[in-house]
C-alpha cells in the first residue's frame, strides 16, 4: 500500500526538474549578441530557429523558470525579447525574438567563479556575414613614409565578467573603461600617435582577440587596462606588468595573473586549445624581442605614473598573462588601483584621478618612443630633424620635453643666456 502510495504522490508531482533557470542576461559585441541562461544544472535542450517573424527556439527537457527572465534592450543586440512557455509538459521553452534574419550557435558552461551552469546563446546578424575582408596589399603593409604610432587600448573584462568588483559594488569592467577611453582622447591629441581600443562598450572579448586586435592594427604597443583586487583591503598602489616567459616572478604576481587568465572561462571560451604559434621556435625567438622592448615601455610608464599616484612596487612585475601573449607586438598590463582598496575604491570613479592617470599612462608611452622611435613614424622623423623653428605659445622646456632632450643642453647647443625665445627663432636640436 505504501509503495502505491509514493508511486501515486510521484504521478502527481510530474517529472524531476532536470535544470531550473534562474537568471538571463544579454551582451552585444561588434560581431554578435549573446544570451546567456543560468541554470542550477546541466540541461538537456535543443536549439532552432523560425521565421515569420524571425526568433531562436531553446527547448530544455524537464525544467522551469524561477524568476522573471528580465530582458535589457541596451545590450539586446539583435533581440527585441524574450519570453517562455511550455509546448508540453515535460518541456520549457525559451524564444528569443529576434529583429530579422540571424544565425545561431550554443554551448553550455560549466561552473566557474562566481557562476553556475549556464546556456550560451551566440547570434550572428546575416546581413553582416557576407563582408568582403580587407585586401592586404605591399602599400597597405608598408603604409605612409611618415605613419602614425599605433597604440590598441584595451579595456580589460566586460560583458558578463565583471573583473573585481570593490566593497561598494564598484565594478572593474566600468573604470577601466572610463580610464581607457579618457587614454585614448589624451594619445589621438598627440601629434603622430593614434589610439585603438579593443573594447569600445560593455561586452566580453576572448583574451586572444584582445592580442589579435593588436596584430590587425599592426599596433606598435598593446595596452590591458585593469583595476587590481587582493585580499587584503589595505594594499594600494598602481602596477605594471609584462609577460615572463618563466612563469611569474612572484606569488602576488602569479596569483593576479591566474585571476586574469581566468576569464577566458568565465567569458565562455575555453583555454583547453592552445596557439600552435606559440609552440613554435620562430614565435618563442620573436617573442623574446616583443619582451624586451616591452619592458622598456613599462619602465617609462611605471615611472610616469610614479610621479603623480602611488606605486605597489617601485620595478615592473612579470607574470604569465594570456593576453600579453603577443609574438610581435610589444605589451603591457597596467593595474591603475586596488578596487579591493575603499579608498582607491572611490578614486577609480573619479573624474580627476581617471585622467590623470590617463595622462600618466600617455607620458609614459610618449617619452620612451620618443627615445626609441620606430622608423617610418612620424616621431621618427622628428628625432631625425635638427632645427625647430619656434611657433606661438611654445616654451624652450616644452620644446625640449617633445624631443626628449635635457632644457640645458639645449640652451647650450643654441648659445641661449636665459629660457626667453622669440616666435620664428630657428632652435638646433642637440643629437643627445
Amino acid at each position: 500500500m505504501k509503495r502505491l502510495t509514493a508511486l501515486l504522490l510521484l504521478i502527481v508531482a510530474g517529472p524531476a526538474l532536470a535544470a531550473e533557470v534562474n537568471g538571463f542576461r544579454v551582451w552585444t559585441d561588434p560581431e554578435k549578441t549573446r544570451a546567456v541562461l543560468d541554470l542550477d544544472s546541466a540541461a538537456d535542450y535543443q536549439l532552432f530557429t523560425l521565421q515569420n517573424p524571425h526568433r531562436v527556439v531553446l527547448d530544455l527537457k524537464d525544467s522551469a523558470v524561477s524568476t522573471p527572465l528580465a530582458f535589457n534592450e541596451e545590450h539586446g543586440g539583435v533581440l527585441r525579447g524574450v519570453r517562455h512557455g511550455r509546448p508540453d509538459p515535460n518541456t520549457l521553452r525559451v524564444v528569443l525574438d529576434l529583429d530579422g534574419e540571424a544565425r545561431a550557435k550554443s554551448f553550455l558552461l560549466a561552473p566557474t567563479g562566481q557562476y553556475g551552469h549556464r546556456l550560451v546563446v551566440d547570434i550572428f546578424d546575416q546581413e553582416n556575414t557576407g563582408q568582403t575582408p580587407e585586401v592586404r596589399t605591399l602599400a597597405s603593409v608598408q603604409g605612409d613614409s611618415e605613419r602614425d604610432l599605433v597604440i590598441v587600448i584595451d579595456a580589460g573584462h566586460g560583458g558578463e565578467d565583471p573583473g573585481a568588483i570593490g566593497k561598494h559594488k564598484t565594478r572593474e569592467k566600468d573604470v577601466v573603461l572610463q580610464i581607457s577611453k579618457r587614454l585614448k582622447k589624451v594619445i589621438d591629441a598627440e601629434p603622430g600617435m593614434r589610439a585603438v581600443l579593443t573594447r569600445s562598450g560593455d561586452y566580453y572579448l576572448p583574451h586572444r582577440t584582445r592580442y589579435e586586435k593588436a596584430r590587425d592594427e599592426r599596433a606598435d604597443l598593446f595596452v590591458s587596462i585593469h583595476a587590481d583586487a587582493f585580499t587584503k583591503r589595505s594594499v594600494k598602489g598602481s602596477s605594471v606588468f609584462v609577460l615572463s616567459q618563466r612563469g611569474a616572478s612572484s606569488e602576488f604576481a602569479r596569483l593576479i595573473a591566474q585571476g586574469e587568465n581566468a576569464s577566458d572561462l568565465v567569458g565562455g571560451v575555453s583555454l583547453n586549445d592552445k596557439d600552435d604559434l606559440l609552440t613554435s621556435v620562430l614565435l618563442d625567438l620573436s617573442q623574446s624581442a616583443t619582451i624586451q622592448a616591452s619592458n622598456g615601455i613599462a619602465q617609462s610608464i611605471l615611472d610616469s605614473i610614479g610621479k603623480t599616484a602611488k606605486v605597489h612596487k617601485p620595478h615592473v612585475g612579470r607574470a604569465n598573462f594570456l593576453v600579453l601573449k603577443s609574438p610581435d607586438v610589444p605589451s603591457v598590463l597596467i593595474e591603475t588601483a586596488f578596487i579591493s582598496n575603499p579608498t582607491e575604491e572611490k578614486r577609480l570613479t573619479e573624474r580627476e584621478f581617471q585622467s590623470n592617470m590617463a595622462k600618466a599612462i600617455a607620458r609614459g608611452i610618449k617619452n620612451y618612443f620618443y627615445r626609441s622611435p620606430p622608423p617610418g613614424t612620424w616621431i621618427a622623423s622628428q628625432r631625425q630633424s635638427t632645427r625647430h623653428v619656434v611657433a606661438r605659445g611654445e616654451t624652450l622646456g616644452g620644446i625640449a620635453n617633445r624631443y626628449q632632450v635635457t632644457l640645458s643642453s639645449l640652451r647650450q647647443a643654441n648659445k641661449l643666456p636665459s629660457d626667453v625665445i622669440m616666435v620664428g627663432t630657428e632652435l638646433l636640436i642637440p643629437t643627445s
